[in-house]
């Protein structure tokens, strides 16, 4: 085993406070990770974790060598990225992060391409609607929606999504066609909410002739994957709040239609997030301009006339 390799198992397991999830993470087994570790602490003749059946945690020694550990794969990684940018011919595996229905729709299919432009470069895409840590996850690039909760990174916008909400035909004939917030709040409409764990955000946020304003909504039905919102919406289950981009062939097709007109909701941002570095890695920066030319093309075409 490489002294390189032990030392990102290391930093991992670190972050990762799990021996189980750094091995899944680094894409390899429990007693591999563990067999670095131990090969790492008799290197270094100290102890870097006081480890038992049911947890794990850094000893002194460990915290200090985490800050020198991470310098050098820092290093190392600069030094490939120098490399990158003589040869233009960048390499290595890039980590890159979306919500589900923006990973979806306006990255994963352009993934092919670049990998034909980059044969060198690995892209490992991971989708999810919760909130994100670039670093404790190992993350080179994440794309969102809203608000960064860390304000440490580097932020490039990208747009700003409208969005409206929605319903099927059926549940309007059922329910009513509600104009306003007020009406969502007074006929108590089942809306469908996105929440997961850490959700910060309970209530929509509707555009008013005096500005924003809050509205509470209610629903028998909740989902942390906004692809299950859309479906229950075609199913006529309830009222969703919805990124135009995301069902805009719905709209099209009449299988959703907007409601609550007088008070859509407040555009959502789209943005990209980064960490500071001196030089980014070329590659983060290849794909970085390379998905956003074609998410700005792509939110260009799919958005409905007001």
């Amino acid at each position: 085993m490489s002294y390189l390799d032990n030392i990102r198992t290391f930093v991992r397991v670190y972050d990762l406070g799990n021996m189980s999830a750094a091995a899944r993470d680094q894409r390899i087994s429990p007693a591999v990770a563990s067999a670095r570790i131990s090969q790492l602490e008799a290197h270094l003749g100290v102890r870097l974790f006081q480890r038992t059946t049911r947890s794990l945690a850094a000893t002194e020694q460990g915290r200090i060598f985490y800050d020198g550990a991470c310098g050098i794969l820092e290093a190392v990684a600069l030094a490939e990225a120098g490399i990158g940018d003589v040869t233009e011919n960048p390499r290595g595996t890039l980590h890159v992060a979306a919500p589900l229905g923006v990973g979806r729709r306006l990255i994963a299919p352009n993934v092919p391409e670049f990998a034909i432009s980059y044969p060198l470069v690995d892209v490992r895409l991971r989708l999810s609607d919760r909130a994100l840590d670039l670093t404790a996850e190992g993350l080179d690039i994440a794309f969102f929606l809203g608000l960064p909760a860390d304000s440490t990174l580097r932020i490039r916008k990208i747009a700003d999504c409208r969005r409206i909400l929605c319903a099927s035909p059926d549940y309007v004939e059922r329910h009513g066609h509600p104009e306003r917030g007020s009406d969502i709040e007074q006929a108590k409409h089942n809306c469908l909410n996105l929440r997961f764990p850490g959700a910060k955000e309970f209530q929509w946020h509707l555009q008013t002739p005096d500005g924003p304003q809050r509205f509470d909504v209610r629903g028998r039905y909740e989902s942390d994957d906004g692809d299950v919102l859309t479906d229950w919406a075609l199913s006529g289950a309830g009222i969703a709040m919805k990124p135009v981009f995301e069902i805009s062939e719905h709209l099209r097709s009449g299988a959703l239609v907007e409601v609550v007109q007088e008070n859509p909701p407040v555009p959502i941002q789209m943005a990209c997030l980064y960490t500071h570095r001196r030089h980014q890695d070329p590659k983060a920066r290849l794909f970085m301009e390379f998905a956003i030319a074609r998410m700005e093309a792509a939110l260009a075409d799919d958005q409905l006339p007001r």
